[in-house]
């Protein structure tokens, strides 16, 4: 109830935030006597399409320990945070990136990483991937999120959602209205957008916006497989991160947050709309592979 309470509080916040800016800029106003001004109904998408994208991205590492619950290893209190602590380093210095914030939060198997930046991002593990899975596996899991942020998987995927955004914004107003100018094209007392205008514009803007979850998640899929591919590469041979996902079939995987799913190391629902591949795809494309 409260992951759901805050996306849906952070959402309200952010779209009132953008639609003062788009007033302030007064791109909003699109709709004219005159018709349709596609520039400013350009530069309105743009602002809603991009600008909600980059807000999350930017909030990403806060709420992300806000909605999980995530315990920042300050100072390891035991040798296992020790470990985990010393393998985020050993794998970042590898990849050639800042040391990121590391984490545990309480749950079922997952582990995810965000952040806007590649030198200030964050790495957490739940509790029972811990339990469930061998240091070699742990720290397989643990390459894979560090590959995302080295590939810079959050500003990548960010960018995408905000093209989506922007071209669902953009074609829904634009049929809109088209349709609600059909409708009352008889009307020569009419002023403003009429009822056809919101209801399709209402319609549009769901039917596009399955269409572009579909098209942003078949992009998180094929950046697990790097993620994944990466991993071995960190290791030096493919095995523990086929290991892990083999562990990780035979797991429930905790649910993540909205914000951090994409980023996790399991996730997704339905296959058109899964920010993740199949395990068995995960690992047959580990075994193609001419490395290690």
């Amino acid at each position: 109830m409260k992951r759901i309470f805050l996306f849906i509080l952070t959402n309200v916040l952010v779209v009132a935030v953008l639609g003062v800016v788009a007033s302030l800029l007064g791109v909003n106003k699109f709709l004219t006597s005159n018709g349709l001004n596609l520039g400013a109904l350009l530069g309105f998408a743009l602002i809603m399409g991009f600008g909600g994208a980059i807000i999350s991205l930017l909030i990403s590492k806060p709420m992300a320990k806000w909605t999980s619950g995530v315990q920042i290893i300050e100072q390891p209190r035991n040798a296992d945070e020790a470990w985990i602590v010393d393998t985020v380093r050993k794998f970042a210095d590898k990849a050639g990136i800042g040391m990121p914030e590391v984490g545990i939060f309480e749950g079922e198997p997952n582990a995810f990483a965000t952040g806007a930046f590649k030198n200030s991002a964050l790495v957490a593990v739940s509790t029972g991937l811990l339990r469930g899975m061998t240091r070699e596996e742990i720290e397989a899991v643990i390459g894979h999120e560090v590959a995302h942020i080295a590939n810079g998987d959050m500003v990548t995927m960010t960018l995408i959602q905000g093209v989506m955004n922007t071209f669902v914004v953009f074609i829904s107003r634009i049929v809109g209205y088209a349709v609600d100018s059909f409708l009352r094209k008889n009307d020569e007392q009419s002023s403003g957008p009429g009822i056809g205008y919101y209801v399709t514009t209402i319609v549009m803007d769901i039917v596009l916006g399955f269409a572009a979850a579909m098209v942003v998640a078949w992009f998180s899929r094929q950046r697990e497989f790097r993620a994944d591919a990466g991993a071995a590469q960190l290791m030096g041979r493919k095995q523990p991160m086929m290991n892990a996902l083999a562990r990780l079939g035979g797991m429930t995987p905790g649910e993540l947050p909205k914000s951090v799913a994409a980023m996790g190391i399991a996730g997704g629902i339905g296959q058109l709309f899964s920010t993740h591949p199949p395990i068995e795809q995960r690992i047959a494309a580990l075994q193609a592979n001419n490395g290690q």
